[in-house]
């Protein structure tokens, strides 16, 4: 006789479902609100990660990162970052931004990766684009990425 009663049934049927939301949701990522970023003659669509949860998660399970899309990370205040590629399946270049929208340092990032990448002095911002965005366009340290986020 099975002891699982209809309301049981029920809720174990909720959280399989719930589950499956889950890992759908994992599957996909987090898409979040994006703004225009330029890069020279270069635009960039970039979803802003402002929250906690939200940089926590950063690109985490995205496969579908179109070729000038990318994340901007805003942080509260400057700070030394660093970030790992855990659970992320597409090969990243970070760039660790200052104020005025500078570029401090850039690092290549390997899928699935726990390795750390860090900003060469604290930064307020990190932006995230396809491995070899920045490379191809010959963008580097120094050069100045122009949008709302940064001071003049």
């Amino acid at each position: 006789m099975n002891r699982l009663t209809s309301p049981a049934w029920a809720l174990a049927a909720i959280g399989l479902a719930a589950f499956g939301l889950a890992a759908q949701a994992q599957e996909l990522g987090q898409h979040l609100e994006a703004i225009q970023l330029k890069a020279g003659m270069h635009l960039i669509r970039a979803e802003v990660a402002a929250t906690p949860a939200q940089r926590q998660a950063g690109l985490m399970y995205r496969r579908d990162l179109d070729s000038n899309d990318g994340m901007l990370f805003v942080f509260d205040a400057p700070s030394p970052q660093c970030f790992w590629m855990k659970n992320t399946p597409t090969a990243l270049t970070i760039a660790f931004v200052a104020d005025d929208g500078s570029i401090v340092n850039l690092a290549d990032m390997a899928p699935q990766s726990e390795d750390s990448h860090c900003s060469a002095k604290p930064v307020r911002f990190t932006l995230e684009m396809r491995q070899g965005w920045f490379a191809k366009r010959g963008i580097k340290a120094g050069f100045k990425l122009l949008g709302a986020p940064f001071k003049p």
